[in-house]
């Protein structure tokens, strides 16, 4: 049996798919953890990545006896920094999207560069998440760690690099550093020199590929680690939220909400996108055009977290907060500082407490503390013109909650649809690499294998007062420490 695989190498765990190289049916899927982390510091050695992938590899390898894999390819969690030695070995942890350890070296970046010319030029408005801040804290903090420093790799390409050899990215995952401008494909070697000082940039980054060729083949070493045989193509891969994208199928006109560990609010869209206010990021799409989106860094943890302060799983806290009626506390979720807005050093208020507040109105503002800050990002997409008037798709592990997907809907007071792609990330992965087997491009390949689609939630109205109190506590100047 001729198979592909897809791999979601997130912050919390790596999954794998194998799905037919004939029809795509998905055949298997395999996961194993990755480290835990707890912002402001939030690092991972790459080498628990690859342990994870080759863990996930083999127990979806286990499931279809005898298959051939004939390709992969690898999306991951966008913007860390893996510093690599002239060797090709890790020289220090990772440092992860959600740390937040650089917020002062960034900002002292986006001064001297000044913030219009990065948003113009890179399309986004850098915030620590960002691979550029990474590097400024690198040499601020560990400046023998920089000069040992041969090459700049994102989580994703160093998988990748660990498959192929090859130092390689695409054009999706270059656009979330700060220092890319995927309008004219070009790095910008001038915003590194701003962070880190002058250095020969252009040699420590890696070579940005495009989505519809494979950029190697699998190494005999991870050959035998994986357990393959014949000859392995590996695609370029992309970032979670643009391989997403990818696996659903996105149109123009659709908005897609992602609920994972970060929340994200993202459309497709041909052109360029620039906002001056620098909460949408003008980041490229994997399959060509831009996918302007907002991110939160407080998105599934804030549910957990309630979830735990309240002593019940997450089916008891969605039926809880699924009961409450009137009015009831608001919570600006902020847990672990926030990214949009950009506030590192914020934590999260619970406001609006009552000696008659209930469990249920309890749960309710953790949900709404989360979907509340993704809406008003979409609000933004449609002010800069982006067309988010289709077909909304609620996804990621908190799509599965019925009260994410029921209060998105009353938020938004439009219908929420799940698509038949629980992992869509992995499954845009491998679509990635059945195109490549295909020798068709990832276009025609979304186009032709598009999920179906079904509606889980309708509005019920009655969320305008509670979002209007949620911008206005969300607000407060005083919750950054």
């Amino acid at each position: 049996m001729r198979l592909i695989a897809g791999v979601d190498s997130s912050t919390q765990s790596c999954k794998v798919e194998l799905r037919s190289a004939d029809d795509f049916a998905l055949l298997a899927t395999g996961t194993a953890p990755h480290p835990e982390t707890t912002p402001p510091v939030s690092e991972q050695d790459p080498e628990a990545w690859w342990a994870a992938f080759v863990a996930a590899f083999a127990s979806a390898r286990a499931q279809v006896p005898g298959g051939v894999v004939e390709a992969i390819s690898v999306a991951g969690q966008c913007h860390g920094l893996v510093p690599l030695d002239r060797e090709g070995q890790v020289i220090r942890p990772a440092k992860l999207w959600n740390d937040t350890t650089s917020a002062a070296e960034l900002a002292a970046v986006v001064s001297r560069i000044g913030q219009r010319e990065l948003i113009d030029r890179t399309g986004s408005l850098p915030t620590a998440a960002f691979t550029l801040g990474k590097v400024a804290w690198l040499a601020a903090h560990e400046p023998e760690n920089l000069g040992r420093t041969a090459m700049m790799l994102l989580p994703h390409d160093y998988l990748t690099f660990r498959l192929t050899g090859r130092y390689v990215t695409d054009r999706s995952e270059a656009s979330g550093t700060g220092y890319y401008d995927a309008a004219s494909g070009r790095y910008l070697p001038d915003f590194l020199s701003a962070a880190a000082g002058d250095r020969p940039w252009v040699e420590l980054v890696p070579d940005v590929e495009g989505p519809d060729d494979a950029v190697g083949e699998v190494l005999a070493g991870p050959m035998r680690e994986l357990g393959l045989r014949g000859s392995v193509l590996v695609g370029a891969g992309g970032g979670d939220q643009h391989a997403s994208a990818v696996g659903l199928g996105l149109q123009s006109g659709g908005v897609v909400f992602a609920l994972g560990t970060s929340g994200v609010v993202f459309a497709t869209t041909p052109d360029p996108v620039r906002d001056p206010s620098g909460t949408i990021n003008g980041v490229a799409a994997m399959q060509g055009g831009f996918l302007p989106l907002a991110c939160t860094l407080n998105a599934a943890r804030v549910t957990d977290t309630f979830a735990r302060i309240l002593g019940v799983d997450h089916a008891e806290l969605s039926r809880l907060a699924l009961a409450a009626t009137g009015d009831g506390p608001t919570l600006a979720a902020f847990l672990d500082g926030e990214r949009t807005p950009n506030r590192p050093g914020a934590a999260g208020l619970l406001a609006d407490l009552r000696t008659d507040t209930s469990r249920e109105s309890l749960a309710r503002a953790a949900y709404e503390g989360v979907i509340f800050g993704l809406v008003g990002g979409a609000h933004r997409l449609a002010a800069l013109g982006v067309d988010v008037g289709g077909a909304v798709l609620s996804v990621g592990g908190g799509s599965r909650a019925e009260a994410y997907n029921q209060f998105l809907a009353d938020a938004l007071g439009r219908e929420v649809s799940v698509a038949d792609a629980p992992e869509a990330v992995a499954r845009g992965a491998a679509l990635q690499a059945w195109a490549v087997t295909r020798g068709v491009s990832l276009t025609q390949a979304m186009s032709e294998l598009k999920p179906a689609s079904r509606v889980v939630a309708t509005p019920r109205g009655g969320a305008d007062a509670r979002l209007a109190r949620y911008l206005e506590v969300a607000s407060v100047t005083h919750l950054d420490r």
